[in-house]
């Protein structure tokens, strides 16, 4: 495939890495007008007007912004797009605006999974009655810094203990926590939906990873699962397993027979 990548941050560099070691190609890197004149090279373009004809397939790895400013005009040109920036659906206008965007360019919106894993069995479990799901996010206390729970906890001073900052329904989190909440989205898209997951967001001195929970309770009984993610080598705030996702995605819509 013939592939166009959205950023340059850490979850690209991941991407562009496995692409080069692959059978695909680099046909583009999307960044945002400001930026024209930083890099040197053909595949960088500005605008999603200057993006070659021939592409296959965008990737979104450049967050939240990233998915508004250009995914809608991206699936409008026919052209299909992965993205890891979940959250941003949470925002029901463009959700909207996306699903209508692929309808009129006859092209489709792949979620990678994120920082988190087993949605397959929460999505299996919805086809019964699911009757509650439950994320807890749990990280070290810097790993809070710049979001909203810098105003209910002082996060330097907390060095014992764990303090819950946020409880709430996934769309409130999603929201409220752009940068921290792509996860609390993808499980409530894969589950119940924006307003019936509750999460619960942690800062906690005693843990050094990030770690994701779900608890759901169904017809088909109940299941907890747990990830303690690991961040890229390059970017502390970047988890490594949200990138490998993206390469995963990718590598689904190219092998002729999945799981």
């Amino acid at each position: 495939m013939i592939v166009g990548i959205i950023g340059n941050g850490a979850i690209a560099r991941h991407v562009r890495e496995h692409i080069a070691s692959s059978n695909h190609i680099l046909g583009a890197v999307l960044l945002r007008p400001e930026r024209r004149g930083e890099h040197q090279g053909d595949q960088h373009v500005y605008s999603v007007d200057e993006l070659p004809d021939d592409l296959d397939l965008m990737i979104d790895c450049a967050g939240h912004s990233a998915l508004s400013a250009y995914g809608a005009e991206i699936l409008q040109r026919g052209t299909n797009l992965i993205t890891v920036s979940i959250g941003a659906l949470a925002d029901q206008n463009l959700y909207n605006k996306l699903q209508e965007s692929t309808l009129w360019g006859n092209a489709k919106l792949h979620l990678a999974s994120g920082a988190i894993g087993a949605l397959d069995c929460l999505q299996a479990a919805r086809t019964g009655k699911l009757e509650s799901v439950t994320y807890v996010g749990r990280k070290p206390p810097r790993g809070w810094a710049g979001s909203p729970g810098e105003q209910v906890i002082d996060l330097d001073a907390l060095t014992t203990g764990a303090v819950v900052h946020f409880e709430g329904s996934a769309r409130e989190a999603a929201i409220a926590y752009p940068k921290n909440a792509n996860v609390a989205a993808a499980v409530a898209l894969a589950g119940l939906g924006f307003e019936k997951t509750s999460v619960k967001l942690i800062a906690d001195a005693a843990v050094s990873q990030n770690i994701h929970e779900i608890e759901a309770i169904g017809d088909f009984g109940s299941f907890q699962f747990q990830i303690r993610g690991k961040s890229l080598p390059d970017n502390p705030r970047s988890s490594a397993l949200a990138a490998m996702s993206v390469v995963s995605k990718l590598e689904q819509l190219t092998n002729p027979i999945m799981l």
